[in-house]
């Protein structure tokens, strides 16, 4: 399988950012991780802070050969409705990921304009919560 594996803004802070919340591991430490869980797979991993950016990488992929899309988009989840429609048009599915219970924080983050056009979401269980997407579309 091929995997894309995008985070949004701020997680390249992963490790050093709200340690309570997302402990002190960073993003290339979760991305090895994962790359070691799925050895057999070709896993593809980006990260930017700019919106525009993850949009046309989402158009990208889709012409790309991915089995699956794994997308924790930071803040932009609550906001991004440029994401949202990039998501809707690509054919390639979309798992939203975080590795925080976002309903168990701020009201603010319950709220994802991007779930409706995800094929699932997986919250609350921390880095694995990329590999458990990820596992989604092997089974």
């Amino acid at each position: 399988m091929k995997f894309l594996f995008i985070n949004g803004v701020n997680l390249n802070m992963t490790g050093r950012r709200e340690k309570g919340v997302y402990g002190t591991r960073t993003l290339d430490d979760i991305n090895a991780d994962i790359a070691a869980h799925f050895k057999g797979d070709e896993c593809v991993f980006y990260q930017s802070n700019i919106e525009g950016e993850i949009c046309s990488r989402l158009h990208a992929a889709a012409d790309e050969g991915f089995d699956g899309i794994i997308l924790n988009a930071g803040a932009f989840t609550h906001y991004s409705y440029a994401i949202r429609d990039a998501i809707s048009s690509i054919d390639t599915p979309v798992i939203e990921v975080h590795m925080s219970n976002v309903h168990a924080r701020d009201e603010f983050r319950h709220k994802s304009v991007i779930s409706a056009v995800c094929k699932g979401v997986i919250a609350g269980f921390g880095a694995n919560s990329y590999i458990l997407a990820a596992q989604s579309f092997i089974l």
